[in-house]
């Protein structure tokens, strides 16, 4: 690290002191990266859960639905709510995760490489003051909108891709193989709502989240374009 020195700001006359970490300072910052990776940690354990879950649950729906021929598609539909509802759970979770992500890589990209690559922690930067004022205040990284889109693009695409074709494919194929897409709206009718209701409202489902994931990508390639490199915690 280099030693204490004067600074010119830029555009003014007026001089700042660039303070350099002592050895106590740099071993409370270390342990206070420590601990950041270890909430990020259990914050991602958190995020599996609610995975799990909804691998169970489209597990069992499958597990139902197609025990026998006459077993009826109806759980392969309400998962979706189930699924839906892990989802938001699991979002929320993202949001609490990616603060703690944040802050470590903020570190990571400050503090520990510049020292491993530099000999010098380059304090003149401000990147301190970033991270003291998120502990100060607080703040979510990223909307609910960005981390529903996040986690359906990493983890529930699949799901939801699983229980639509399982679902088709129960109606394809149960009790007999179809004839024509007739019989498909039919088999799709549950007690008074129509079939063609049911498989457009699943279209909707499916569309919806479909639209979020996209959404959210294009979101996350604007703020990759625009970023510079290390410039921001989220």
């Amino acid at each position: 690290m280099e030693p204490e020195g004067e600074i010119p700001m830029e555009g003014a006359d007026t001089t700042v002191t660039r303070k350099s970490l002592n050895a106590a300072e740099v071993g409370a910052l270390a342990h206070l990266y420590r601990g950041e990776v270890y909430r990020s940690t259990i914050w991602r354990t958190r995020l599996d859960t609610t995975t799990n879950w909804a691998v169970v649950t489209l597990g069992i729906a499958l597990s139902i639905a197609f025990s026998s021929p006459a077993a009826s598609a109806l759980p392969l539909v309400l998962v979706g709510v189930l699924v839906f509802f892990f989802l938001m759970l699991e979002a929320r979770r993202y949001r609490y995760f990616n603060v703690w992500r944040a802050r470590c890589r903020w570190m990571e990209t400050h503090f520990f490489a510049p020292m491993l690559h530099d000999g010098d922690i380059h304090l003149e930067d401000g990147w301190q003051k970033q991270l003291a004022e998120d502990y100060w205040r607080p703040r979510y990284h990223v909307s609910m909108w960005v981390a529903l889109g996040r986690r359906i693009r990493r983890n529930y695409f699949w799901i939801l891709l699983i229980q639509t074709l399982a679902y088709l494919g129960k109606l394809a194929v149960h009790p007999l193989p179809l004839l024509d897409a007739a019989q498909l709206v039919e088999r799709a009718t549950i007690g008074p709502l129509p079939g063609w209701v049911v498989l457009a409202a699943g279209a909707t489902y499916c569309g919806a989240l479909g639209a979020i994931a996209a959404w959210s990508w294009r979101d996350d390639a604007r703020r990759a374009r625009m970023r510079a490199p290390a410039s921001s915690m989220g």
